[in-house]
């Protein structure tokens, strides 16, 4: 991923360095699991830990030499650790492993501590949400379908509804990270003919990771579940950032982004103000859906191994956490910054409108007070048409029908915005318990 979309916390577990840094502890761990078995002296293992190179660029350059000979990665990597550690202690490294037993756990172990990032990322998200939400529950107005006024809404219930959305993306990540702290170290093919499976339960134990039945490599079902996880958290976010943007509309000009000091919004008109985070939020959330389609035709490999997936994922996983966990942390920074125009909602809600927000309560009024649902809706129907052409409050229509027999209170209740939204604490009730201190 490029630098300006990575956060250095995230980025840094996929650089180079780190890579070499999990196969080596994977190789002296596998060195350590054969000597708790008395397979490998106790002072070898000691040597071969004591003597491991230390991971630097100086070493990711030899093993990318390495490599212009062996075309392996893992093979030039294995080729220069045993050589510095040298003979005869060093020939015990990679003894009884294939390949992916190191790439596949070690990946693993990486996936594993990025979704833990991605999890904190996601908290910080659901928190600021719950707290937004409960701030505004009382900031009416109009809500939208189809992009047309519909009824009176809170600003805080749609906040409450992208709370618990936020809090599902988070379970999502969890089990993800239940499907990815897994290893394997069962040799060619997974029958673990050359290494003995306790080998592997120290490995992966050490590691923080449980040992799962595999042919050669880890199933990448699970790999495909980390990424739906994570197209899944994109999808919250574009919801989010689309609203924002919808909302921040010069038309409409309820909400806006915050603007910081020297910010330019167009290198050409001064007046802009873009919600530019919105849509960079919007256009990443695509990127996560594309890396997810192509993480479930990972899937499906050929007999015990192919390498088909092997040059997809060292784009697509390192990519996916990295965008996910800068969209989670940039998404709770445009809420907690966000500038809400209550005025403006509300004059969009009662000078926008023209009481046609009202037009069910009427319809209802109308119903009870004895006439047939089909009529009164015709009836209510005209009045709206009417009052939109001409540019008059729909009470003001109704009142001048005489097939509206309402009495000035039932018209009162009708048109009242605090009986309209007298139950939309309902949607904070409904995020009470969502835990915001994990």
């Amino acid at each position: 991923m490029i630098p300006r979309y990575s956060l250095p916390e995230m980025a840094t577990l996929f650089t180079d360095e780190a890579r070499l840094g999990r196969w080596l502890e994977v190789e002296l761990l596998a060195v350590e699991g054969w000597a708790a078995i008395g397979v490998v002296p106790a002072t070898d293992a000691a040597a071969v830990r004591a003597r491991a190179p230390e991971v630097r660029p100086e070493l990711v350059a030899a093993v990318a030499e390495r490599e212009k000979v062996t075309d392996h990665d893992l093979a030039a990597f294995v080729d220069v650790v045993q050589e510095a550690i040298g003979a005869s202690e060093g020939s015990w490294v990679h003894y009884g492993l294939t390949s992916s037993d190191v790439v596949d756990t070690a990946m693993c172990a990486t996936l594993t501590e990025a979704v833990d990032l991605l999890l904190a990322a996601s908290s910080s998200l659901v928190a600021v949400l719950k707290r937004r939400a409960a701030e505004l529950i009382d900031m009416p107005m109009v809500g939208r379908t189809h992009g047309m006024h519909a009824e009176p809404f809170a600003f805080g219930a749609k906040l409450a509804l992208w709370c618990l959305q936020a809090d599902r993306d988070r379970q999502r990540l969890r089990t993800a990270r239940e499907r990815v702290a897994v290893g394997k170290l069962s040799g060619a093919v997974g029958t673990y003919s050359n290494i003995d499976p306790r080998v592997e339960e120290f490995v992966c134990r050490a590691l923080g990771l449980d040992p799962v039945p595999a042919n050669q490599v880890v199933a990448r079902d699970r790999h495909a579940e980390l990424l739906w996880a994570c197209a899944a958290c994109g999808a919250t976010v574009e919801t989010i950032a689309t609203e924002i943007r919808h909302l921040a509309r010069t038309e409409v000009g309820e909400v806006e982004e915050a603007f910081g000091v020297g910010q330019k919004g167009s290198s050409a008109m001064p007046h802009k103000r873009n919600p530019i985070l919105s849509e960079r939020l919007c256009g990443l959330a695509r990127l996560l859906r594309g890396y997810l389609v192509t993480g479930l035709e990972n899937v499906a490999l050929w007999h015990e191994r192919d390498i088909s997936h092997s040059s997809v994922e060292r784009v697509v996983l390192p990519d996916a956490c990295i965008v996910t966990y800068y969209i989670l942390r940039r998404c709770a920074s445009l809420l907690e910054g966000l500038v809400v125009h209550g005025q403006r909602m509300r004059r969009n809600l009662e000078e926008g409108s023209r009481g046609l927000v009202f037009s069910q309560a009427v319809l209802l009024a109308l119903v009870a007070s004895g006439m047939e649902r089909e009529a009164a809706y015709r009836v209510v129907q005209r009045d709206a048409r009417r009052a939109v052409q001409e540019q008059r409050h729909l009470r003001a229509v109704l009142e001048e029908d005489e097939e509206v027999i309402l009495g000035t209170d039932e018209m009162d209740k009708a048109f009242d915005l605090t009986r309209s939204l007298a139950r939309v604490h309902r949607f904070l009730e409904a995020i009470e318990d969502v835990k915001t201190d994990e």
